[in-house]
C-alpha cells in the first residue's frame, strides 16, 4: 500500500474519513482481464467489520463497495480501479469533548505537531476505519494471486493479552469471532473479554499471517526486499508496534544449527526464515506476525494536557474496540497480499524471461 507510486507497479491510495460521507481507495497497476464484481468484497469486509460481536466496537456500517472505475463488463481494464464505501453510522458527537485534548497513548499529540490541526473524530489516517479500504484492495490482490499462481493468504489471532493457543487448527479460525485456532479456548476468550470490557480497560494482541504457494524468486536483494516491504506494509497498520518475519525475535536465542532451514530433495526441513532469504522468496510459506498495542481510547481517566498546555484528565466515550487485534486478521492478510502482488508484477517485469530453474525444492516436506 502506498501513496507514492515510485518504485512500485501495484499501488493503493486511500482517501476519506471515519466520520465523513465516505471512504475509498484507488488501485493502480492491476492487470487487465481480472473478473471483479462488487459482491466479491463483502466476505472479507464483513470479517473486518465492527458490530459483529460484543467484543468489538458497536459501530455498524453496511460497508457496501461501489466500483467507480477500472472495470468494464465485469473485467478489470488495466486502468486505475476506484472503490467507494459510504459511511452510514457516524456518531461525531462522541468526540466533541476531546476536540482540544490529547489522549494518552493516542496519536493526537503527534498529529497536532505534524499538521498544526487535527480531526478528533478520526481523520483520513488516524482512524482504524481507514483499514476497511486496505481489506477491499486486498480482495483484488488475493484473487489475482490465487488465479495466477495458486497463492493463498490466511491469518489468525495468535495471542490475546497473555493468552496463547493451546492447539492449532486452521479449520476453526473462521468459526469464532476471534479468528482463534483452538476452538476449545473460545469460552475462555469470551470470559476474558467480558471482564476486560466491564473494567473499561483494553489489551494488546498478536496476529499471525501465512501465504502458501508463493513461488521462489519474488523480491529483490537490497532495494525492494520482500521481507523489508512486507515489514513496512504490516507496520503501517494502525496500532501495530512490532513485526516479525518467520521466527522473528525468537531467532536471538537460537543457534545457527537450530535456525538454518535444511534443504532436502523432499523439501525444506523447517521454515525459521519465514520463506524469505536475501530479500527473495524461497518457495516456502511466507510467514509474518504483528503485535498490536492496546486501544488508547478509554473511559478510564488518565492525566494529560490540552491544546493550551493546561493539565487535564481525559475520559474517552463512544464506541471503541477493547482489543483492536480481534479485527486485525483480515487487515494483515490484505497487506500481505498487496505486497506479494506488487512483487509478483515486478518479478514478471524484470525476470519474466528467466524461465524454469532447477532444482525446484518443495516448500516443505510432505507430512
Amino acid at each position: 500500500m502506498s501513496s507514492n507510486a515510485f518504485g512500485k507497479l501495484f499501488t493503493v491510495t486511500t482517501f476519506g474519513e471515519s466520520h465523513g460521507p465516505a471512504i475509498g481507495c484507488v488501485i493502480d497497476g492491476c492487470p487487465p482481464g481480472l473478473a471483479l464484481d462488487a459482491a466479491e468484497f463483502a466476505h472479507d469486509l464483513q470479517r473486518r467489520a465492527t458490530g459483529k460481536s460484543r467484543h468489538t466496537s458497536a459501530r455498524r456500517e453496511a460497508d457496501e463497495v461501489e466500483i467507480l472505475s477500472g472495470v468494464y463488463e465485469g473485467l478489470s481494464t488495466g486502468t486505475p480501479i476506484a472503490l467507494l464505501i459510504r459511511n452510514t453510522d457516524q456518531r461525531s458527537k462522541d468526540y466533541a469533548s476531546i476536540g482540544q485534548q490529547f489522549r494518552p497513548g493516542h496519536a493526537d499529540y503527534s498529529y497536532w505537531h505534524k499538521y498544526g490541526i487535527r480531526d478528533p473524530r478520526g481523520g483520513g489516517r488516524s482512524s482504524a476505519r481507514e483499514t476497511t479500504m486496505r481489506v477491499a484492495a486486498g480482495v483484488v490482490a488475493k484473487k489475482w494471486l490465487r488465479e495466477r499462481f495458486g497463492v493463498t493468504v490466511r491469518g489468525c489471532l495468535s495471542q490475546l493479552g497473555g493468552i496463547t493457543p493451546n492447539g492449532f487448527d486452521w479449520s476453526v479460525v473462521e468459526d469464532n469471532p476471534f479468528f482463534w485456532p483452538d476452538a476449545a479456548q473460545v469460552p475462555e476468550l469470551e470470559s476474558y473479554m467480558d471482564a476486560l470490557r466491564k473494567s473499561g480497560d483494553s489489551v494488546g494482541a498478536r496476529v499471525h499471517v501465512v501465504a502458501d504457494n508463493v513461488p521462489p524468486g519474488w523480491g529483490e536483494p537490497i532495494y525492494g526486499k520482500l521481507d523489508g516491504e512486507l515489514a513496512s506494509a504490516l507496520m503501517s497498520i494502525n496500532a501495530v508496534k512490532g513485526v516479525e518475519i518467520g521466527d522473528g525475535f525468537a531467532s536471538a536465542a537460537q543457534k545457527g544449527t537450530e535456525h538454518r532451514d535444511l534443504l532436502t530433495p523432499g523439501g525444506f526441513a523447517s521454515n525459521h526464515a519465514g520463506g524469505i532469504l536475501g530479500g527473495i522468496s524461497t518457495g516456502q510459506p511466507v510467514t509474518a506476525s504483528i503485535v498490536l498495542k492496546p486501544t488508547s481510547s478509554l473511559r478510564l481517566p488518565g492525566a494529560s494536557l490540552d491544546t493550551e498546555g493546561q493539565v487535564i484528565e481525559v475520559v474517552t466515550t463512544g464506541r471503541h474496540d477493547p482489543c483492536v487485534g480481534i479485527r486485525a486478521t483480515p487487515i494483515a492478510e490484505a497487506m500481505m497480499a498487496l505486497v506479494l502482488m506488487d512483487q509478483a508484477l515486478r518479478h514478471r517485469a524484470q525476470c519474466g524471461d528467466v524461465g524454469h530453474v532447477t532444482p525446484r525444492i518443495p516448500g516443505k516436506i510432505d507430512g
